[in-house]
C-alpha cells in the first residue's frame, strides 16, 4: 500500500507554477543591511500598531522579491545573495525557454536556471543585475516554527506583483508527491511542508513566506482547492503548503554550487497516518496508535539491507498485511508518523549517513541501524 493523501480522493491539489493561457546553510551574506521588525504584539489593545509593524514589513521586505515570467506562465521567487541567485519553484520555470525577472523597482533581466531540485521543488535562476537591486532577503529557521504564528506571502499572484497577504500556520509536517519518479512510476515524497491559510493563488509559487520579523521562513509551492476559474486556475482555499526554509538553506547553496542535489533514501513505503486508525492498529496487532508502519520495502535498498521488516501476512482487513515492524523513534527522536520521520531524514541526514531506527516487533522494541542511499 503506498503512501498517498487521503484527502486527494476529494480534493485537487494544484500546483501553482504559472498562470498561463493554455494552463486553464550557508545563510547568504545580505548585500544591504535588512532592519529588524519588532514582533507585532498579538494582545496589542492598539489596532495600529499590528498595521503599522505590517507596513514597515512590506517596506522592508519587498525589494527582495521578484516575479518570474516564461514563455510558458509565470511565478514568483526572491533574492537569496548578492551574486544574483534567485529561488523559485522549479515547477514555475520547467520547460521554460526564456526566463525573466521582474523586480519591485520595475528593473527587467533575462535569467538563466542554473540548478533545479524536483524532490523538494526548487530551482535556481541566475541574472546578471546591477548590486542596488539585489536585496538578499533574510531567512528564518524553520525549527522555532509554531502552529498559530502569523504569516505573510508577498508574491505575483494572478500577475498582480507584488501582492502581500497575511496568515497563520496552520500546521506543519505536511508532505506533498514531488516531481520526481520512481522506476516504478510513482512519485517520490517531498517533506516538512508548512501549510498556511495566507491567500495562495497562480503566481504567488516561489514567493516567500515571512514570519512577523521579515524572515523568510518557506517558499510557497502549492495548494489544495475545490475551486477553479472560468479557465480552469485554481482558486484559494485557505489550504496552502510552503517548503520549509530550512531545506532552501540544505537545497540552494548547493543547487548553486552543483546545479544539483542529492537526498538521502531508506526505500521504504509506510502506511499514511490518516490511514492508522483504531480497526488498523487492532487488524494489525500494534502495541502503539503512532509510528510509521511499514508496509514495503525495496528489495536491495538499504532498509532491506539492515534488516526492516515489512507487512507480509494476511489480516481481516482487505490489501492491508501484517507483521510489519512499526518506526517509532529515528537517532532518539520520537516518530509519531512517517511525515515526522521523513521531514527528520531530509533536514538533517544525506546519502551514506547512518540513521537508528528504532521499532516494534510484536512486543520487542529493536534499533536497527541503517546506512542511507541516494533517491535513484
Amino acid at each position: 500500500m503506498k503512501k498517498v493523501l487521503l484527502a486527494l480522493t476529494v480534493l485537487a491539489l494544484a500546483m501553482l507554477a504559472c498562470q498561463a493561457a493554455t494552463l486553464p546553510s550557508q545563510q547568504p551574506a545580505p548585500l544591504i543591511m535588512v532592519p529588524t521588525i519588532a514582533p507585532i504584539d498579538s494582545n496589542a489593545v492598539n489596532p495600529a500598531s499590528e498595521q503599522e509593524g505590517l507596513v514597515a514589513l512590506y517596506e522592508t521586505v519587498s525589494a527582495g522579491t521578484v516575479a518570474i515570467i516564461t514563455d510558458t506562465g509565470q511565478g514568483s521567487g526572491f533574492v537569496f545573495d548578492g551574486q544574483g541567485n534567485i529561488v523559485t519553484n522549479y515547477h514555475v520555470i520547467e520547460g521554460a525557454e526564456t526566463v525573466e525577472v521582474r523586480f519591485t523597482s520595475g528593473y527587467m533581466a533575462y535569467g538563466k536556471v542554473i540548478g533545479t531540485d524536483l524532490d523538494s521543488d526548487i530551482a535556481i535562476v541566475k541574472v546578471d543585475a546591477p548590486a542596488s537591486e539585489l536585496r538578499p532577503l533574510p531567512l528564518g529557521d524553520s525549527t522555532t516554527l509554531k502552529v498559530g504564528q502569523t504569516v505573510i506571502a508577498i508574491g505575483n499572484p494572478f500577475g498582480l506583483n507584488s501582492t502581500m497577504t497575511v496568515g497563520i500556520i496552520s500546521a506543519l509536517g505536511r508532505t506533498l508527491d514531488s516531481a520526481h519518479q520512481t522506476g516504478e512510476g510513482n512519485f517520490f515524497t517531498a517533506g516538512d511542508i508548512i501549510q498556511t491559510d495566507a491567500a495562495i493563488n497562480p503566481g504567488n509559487s516561489g514567493g516567500p513566506l515571512f514570519n512577523i520579523n521579515g524572515e523568510v521562513i518557506g517558499i510557497n509551492r502549492a495548494i489544495r482547492t475545490t475551486n477553479f476559474t472560468e479557465t480552469g486556475e485554481p482558486v484559494n482555499s485557505g489550504i496552502g503548503f510552503a517548503i520549509s526554509v530550512n531545506m532552501v538553506k540544505r537545497v540552494a547553496p548547493v543547487l548553486i554550487e552543483t546545479g544539483k542535489y542529492d537526498y538521502p533514501y531508506l526505500g521504504i513505503s509506510a502506511l499514511p497516518s490518516e490511514l492508522l486508525t483504531l480497526p488498523v492498529v487492532e487488524a494489525l496487532g500494534l502495541k502503539s496508535y503512532t509510528g510509521a508502519y511499514v508496509t514495503d520495502v525495496v528489495k536491495g535498498g538499504p532498509a532491506d539491507k539492515a534488516g526492516i521488516i515489512p507487512g507480509t501476512k494476511p489480516t481481516d482487513i482487505q490489501n492491508l498485511l501484517g507483521g510489519g515492524d512499526l518506526i517509532v523513534a529515528i537517532d532518539g527522536h520520537p516518530v509519531r508518523t512517517f511525515d515526522e520521520m521523513l521531514a527528520y531524514l531530509i533536514t538533517n541526514k544525506g546519502p551514506g549517513d547512518s540513521v537508528v531506527l528504532q521499532v516494534l516487533r510484536g512486543d520487542e522494541r529493536v534499533d536497527v541501524t541503517v546506512v542511507l542511499g541516494s533517491r535513484p
